[in-house]
């Protein structure tokens, strides 16, 4: 896979001095899931922030598509790497929902049918087709979170950033997300997710990046993380319910999925041990 995003030994302190992130080593290629995980103050979202330029690195590299982003500005970055905003309000500033998803595409140059068609494609995937004509602000939480999704998928950016998409949502919004992911892996374009939802994650994600103390402490598939007890009370994380349960009961395997669960409970040597 094509590399898109690169941190070489990066790090990022406030202007006050407060170090947000350090020695940050990362590559995230295009078409790729990253899940970015770890407890409030581990430096999740200054490493997304940087990603997209809305930070700019106190030390070390960050490449976008092989650009340098201290010699780009953050608008030049966004279009390469959108970010959605764990808070929608802090992103969404029009008065309806069809001029709020059609800003970004058409800053970029896009007019006529083909900016019409990124507005219906972005509402129809995030599921507020039929809110087109309403005023954001007087939709629920979580029906803006997905407006403001779709004015950042009506860009077309190559990497996108989901900060803490399933706060506030149902199991109908969850699905959604997860449709959404599903598509913009299909389409090859890099998804990473800052969440403190680890069934989301497992849901979702194959590659989880755990930080902790403004550090990466651990970066692997799935399965590698959630069975990393060690790394897991490093960052102060708990096991997805499924694989915590088993590890209680002791079943056999490294289970994170119900039919695995199912399986291993039904093996004999489980039955024993229960």
């Amino acid at each position: 896979m094509t590399e898109l995003i690169r941190f070489d030994d990066v790090s990022f302190a406030y202007p006050n001095g407060h170090v947000a992130i350090e020695n940050v080593s990362l590559s995230i290629a295009a078409g790729e899931a990253v899940a970015i995980v770890g407890q409030n103050g581990a430096g999740k979202t200054s490493t997304a922030k940087v990603m997209n330029g809305l930070y700019k690195p106190s030390k070390g590299d960050v490449t976008v598509a092989g650009e340098n982003t201290k010699s780009r500005t953050t608008a030049q970055i966004s279009r390469k790497v959108g970010y959605v905003f764990q808070n929608p309000d802090d992103q969404i500033f029009h008065n309806d929902v069809y001029s709020e998803i059609e800003f970004g595409p058409k800053t970029l140059g896009f007019t006529g049918s083909e900016l019409e068609d990124r507005v219906y494609a972005a509402a129809e995937l995030s599921g507020v087709s039929a809110q087109l004509d309403e005023n954001p602000y007087n939709l629920p939480f979580s029906t803006r979170k997905f407006v403001a999704i779709a004015s950042t998928l009506a860009m077309g950016c190559e990497a996108f950033i989901l900060d803490e998409p399933t706060a506030g949502q149902d199991l109908a919004g969850m699905e959604t997300i997860g449709r959404i992911v599903e598509s913009l892996k299909a389409e090859g374009r890099a998804i990473v997710t800052i969440t403190h939802d680890m069934q989301f994650v497992v849901d979702n994600f194959e590659r989880v990046v755990v930080m902790a103390n403004k550090h990466i402490v651990a970066d692997a598939g799935k399965r590698e993380i959630f069975w990393n007890l060690p790394v897991l009370e490093e960052a102060m994380l708990k096991q997805p319910y499924l694989s915590e349960l088993a590890n209680e009961l002791q079943l056999d395997g490294r289970v994170l999925e119900l039919d695995e669960f199912v399986q291993s409970f039904r093996r004999p040597q489980a039955v024993e041990r229960v």
